[in-house]
C-alpha cells in the first residue's frame, strides 16, 4: 500500500466517524431549539469557509460557478436542500430520533441509485433491482408494522440524495459549493438570529460559555469532515470510499441505542434488516463489478 492511499484511508475514517459522532455534538446544544441551531451552522459555517477558500485561493472557481445562470439556479437548489437535510438532522438529534437518523444514511446509497436510474436514464442490473427492492420492503414494514411512516429518515435520505445530484451536475468542488451554499442562505440565517437577539432570546445570553464555544464551533465541525472527504476523495478509488459511507450511520445507530437509550424494538430490527440486506446485495453489486473491471484492465 502506497503512502497516497494509507492517506486516502486515513481522511475517509476520519472524514466518516466525525458524521457518525456528530449527535453527540448537537446533543450538547439541545437548550438551543433546532432552527437557532442551523442558522448558527449556516452563518458560522460561511465565516469559516470564507477564510478556507482564501487560503485555497478558491475564489476563481467560485466567480467561474456564479457567471453561469444555471450554476446559480442549481446552487439555489443545493442551498434550499443542504438546509431541510441540516434541519432535518439537527431536529432528529434534538428529538431523540437519532436511531431513525441512521437509518436514513443507510438507505441514502439506494437512494442514489434509484435517482441515477429515474433522472440520469442510468440502467438498474438485477442486483441493483433487488436491493432497492428491500430498502422499500424495509419501508413498508415499518409503515404497516409499526403504524408509521419513518418520515425523518426518508427526509435524510432523499434531501442528502437529491443534493449530491445536484452538485455531480454542477461540478463544483465540495469546499467552494458549501461556502456560495452557506452564503446564498446567510440573509436569512443571520436576519434571524439578530431577530432572536432583538427580543432578548438568542441564546448566546443563557448556556454560558461552554455552550456559547460550541455554537461558534459550528462552523468548524461542519467544514472539516468535508474537507478530509475531499482529500479522501482524491485519493482513493470511488469504491473504496463508498465501503466507508456505512461507517457514520452504524455510529448513530449505535449512539442512539446504547448512548441515548433510544428504543429498538424487535419490529424496528426487522426494518433494519431489511436495509442492511439490500446495502449488502449493494455492495456484493459494486465488489464485482469492481473486480471485473479490474480484471478486464490486466
Amino acid at each position: 500500500m502506497n503512502t497516497r492511499t494509507r492517506e486516502g484511508l486515513f481522511f475517509a475514517a476520519a472524514t466518516f466517524i466525525m458524521w457518525g459522532l456528530l449527535p453527540i455534538y448537537w446533543k450538547a446544544l439541545k437548550e438551543v431549539a433546532p432552527l437557532e441551531l442551523i442558522c448558527h451552522r449556516i452563518v458560522w459555517s460561511f465565516f469559516f469557509l470564507a477564510f478556507v477558500v482564501t487560503a485555497k485561493k478558491s475564489w476563481g472557481e467560485i466567480l467561474t460557478a456564479l457567471k453561469d445562470p444555471k450554476g446559480k439556479i442549481l446552487l439555489a437548489a443545493s442551498s434550499s436542500l443542504i438546509a431541510v437535510n441540516w434541519y432535518t438532522f439537527i431536529w432528529s438529534v434534538s428529538n431523540d430520533h437519532v436511531v431513525e437518523a441512521s437509518l436514513g444514511y443507510y438507505i441514502n446509497p439506494l437512494v442514489n441509485v434509484l435517482l441515477g436510474f429515474i433522472v440520469m436514464g442510468d440502467k438498474l442490473n438485477k442486483l441493483q433491482t433487488t436491493a432497492i427492492g428491500f430498502a422499500i420492503a424495509g419501508v413498508l414494514y415499518s409503515v404497516i408494522d409499526l403504524g408509521k411512516f419513518p418520515y425523518i429518515a426518508l427526509t435524510l435520505a432523499v434531501s442528502f440524495a437529491l443534493y449530491g445530484l445536484v452538485r455531480k451536475i454542477m461540478k463544483v468542488e465540495s469546499i467552494p459549493g458549501l461556502f456560495v451554499e452557506t452564503a446564498i442562505l446567510l440573509p436569512l440565517a443571520g436576519g434571524y438570529l439578530l431577530w432572536l437577539n432583538s427580543q432578548g432570546t438568542l441564546s448566546f445570553s443563557n448556556i454560558g460559555i461552554e455552550g456559547t464555544t460550541l455554537l461558534l464551533g459550528a462552523g468548524v465541525v461542519t467544514s472539516i469532515p468535508l474537507i478530509c472527504f475531499a482529500n479522501a476523495a482524491r485519493r482513493l478509488k470511488l469504491m473504496t470510499l463508498g465501503m466507508f459511507q456505512y461507517l457514520s450511520p452504524t455510529l448513530m445507530l449505535l449512539l442512539g441505542v446504547f448512548m441515548y437509550d433510544e428504543p429498538f424494538s424487535e419490529a424496528r430490527l426487522v426494518t433494519f434488516c431489511f436495509i442492511w440486506i439490500g446495502i449488502s446485495i449493494y455492495l456484493y453489486d459494486g465488489i464485482h463489478k469492481h473486480m471485473n473491471s479490474a480484471q478486464k484492465a490486466k
